[in-house]
């Protein structure tokens, strides 16, 4: 068989085939719902601006001594001392889902915790995703010493516990913030984090990728478009990485997650955002002090998490059954 036509009939996936794909998706009602409530979640974030200015105070505006009125009576935002006792939710234009211990507008802090969470979640996933697949895809059809040097990084980033490596990289970067020629980054910078996690996920993600790389380079559409003089970057962009794609849009969301829920664990913990500016993170951790008295301090973006990445997770598994029926049917869903 002429190499041209050996070359045409590789198995990339069709324009048509993801037309199905997405039609399978569709039909899964539950998955759909989960993309609606992140997609909602996700603009109520992006409108805490709006709410901010409808509400009269801002995310960082502490008010400990002072008092606003809801049902005709007047309330203080944080009771005196020896009380000190922040105000609860309450259906009313200013403080919504009430105040946390600075007298700071909860909902507020809610929406901007989200910005900055879900900026996060979705930036650091898209440094795993691309490094994972550039690196993956350069050590599975490359093999030699660059799959070797590739292999050491994974299994030194590998042979760490993810929160453990992501606390010691966090408490280091977030004394004296990060200095690397030419990038300068303030400690409180959303950068930081953004850049930890993203990092700390790429072996989770590459490993995978170079696998399906190495099974990918020894096909017969690989080894045609060698004979036919294609250099080794056009193979790997043009040839290896389309059949690649299925993997790496289910990987998406799944990544997005596991970055939101320990991009919340570093802010608990205090090595992620840096305070005055909120993540739910951060926000779940200074409520636990008040936990007794003013619950809602931690229930409220501990349920913004749980739903987000309870989202995420929904939506990823019916990608996964879209794009691999059979696996779903030998799963028995």
């Amino acid at each position: 068989m002429p190499a041209e036509a050996t070359l045409g009939a590789h198995p990339v996936p069709s324009p048509g085939s993801w037309r199905v794909a997405l039609r399978r998706l569709a039909r899964r009602r539950l998955a759909m719902a989960a993309l609606a409530a992140f997609v909602l979640i996700g603009v109520a974030s992006l409108a805490a601006p709006l709410y901010s200015d409808w509400a009269g105070v801002g995310p960082t505006t502490n008010n400990l001594t002072g008092r606003f009125e809801r049902g005709g009576r007047k309330l203080y935002v944080v009771t005196p001392p020896p009380d000190s006792r922040p105000v609860g939710p309450g259906w009313s234009r200013r403080y919504l889902l009430g105040a946390d211990k600075n007298g700071r507008d909860e909902a507020v802090r809610l929406l901007y915790g989200g910005r900055n969470s879900l900026f996060i979640g979705l930036a650091s996933a898209l440094i795993t995703i691309v490094a994972a697949v550039a690196l993956g895809l350069a050590a599975g059809y490359r093999r030699g010493w660059v799959d070797a040097v590739i292999r050491t990084v994974f299994d030194f980033l590998w042979s760490f516990p993810a929160l453990l490596l992501g606390i010691a990289l966090g408490t280091a970067l977030a004394i004296g913030g990060l200095h690397l020629g030419p990038v300068s980054l303030a400690s409180d910078s959303l950068w930081i984090p953004t850049l930890i996690i993203g990092v700390l996920f790429v072996p989770y993600v590459g490993r995978p990728i170079r696998g399906q790389a190495l099974a990918l380079r020894q096909t017969g559409f690989a080894e045609a478009a060698v004979a036919q003089g294609l250099s080794p970057v056009r193979i790997m962009i043009g040839e290896i990485l389309p059949n690649l794609a299925s993997t790496i849009v289910v990987f998406v969301p799944l990544v997005v997650a596991t970055n939101l829920l320990t991009e919340a664990a570093l802010s608990f913990l205090g090595v992620g955002v840096q305070p005055p500016d909120p993540s739910w993170g951060n926000m779940v951790g200074e409520g636990v002090d008040l936990l007794e008295v003013a619950p809602h301090l931690t229930i409220v973006p501990g349920l913004a998490i749980t739903l987000t990445v309870l989202a995420l997770n929904l939506f990823g598994d019916g990608v996964r059954d879209a794009l691999d029926p059979s696996g779903a049917a030998r799963a028995g869903r």
